[in-house]
């Protein structure tokens, strides 16, 4: 899966990440941190992911998950801070919404959540804000009291 829109030495492959990769991938790229033992359970739950490689390392990544039929989001957009600006994010986003397109069923509902300015790639690929109709809402698990 190559795409002439960014650099050559960069592929982009169908693969999910390992464990190790996914948990440094999202450190390097300023995502909000997981244990070892959820990114075991959640990299399971991944629909379609795909890798971004440089001299045979995950340098990004993107992920699809969801209920495999009506709900599903959009999940771990990264790429290495010192491989941005190549347009690897696009083309992690041209490789999921590929397979969003010619995968899911026509009814399926898609979502994400978009950090500023990110959001302004998923614009382009047609994702549009939700409010004031609905707004995005998070619960997040703790174990500290």
């Amino acid at each position: 899966m190559n795409h002439p829109d960014y650099s050559p030495g960069y592929s982009i492959v169908a693969t999910i990440p390992s464990v190790e990769d996914y948990l440094r991938l999202r450190a390097v790229a300023g995502l909000s941190p997981f244990s070892r033992e959820a990114a075991e359970k959640g990299l399971q739950g991944t629909v379609f992911s795909v890798l971004v490689l440089h001299a045979g390392s995950a340098i990004g990544m993107g992920r699809l998950i969801g209920d495999g039929g009506c709900f599903f989001q959009v999940v771990d957009i990264a790429v290495d801070p010192a491989h941005q600006g190549r347009g690897l994010g696009k083309a992690v986003m041209e490789a999921l919404m590929g397979h969003v397109k010619s995968e899911l069923p026509a009814s399926a509902y898609v979502s994400l959540i978009a950090d500023v300015p990110a959001n302004r790639l998923y614009e382009k690929f047609g994702f549009k804000e939700t409010a004031p109709r609905s707004l995005g809402m998070a619960y997040r698990v703790s174990t500290s009291a």
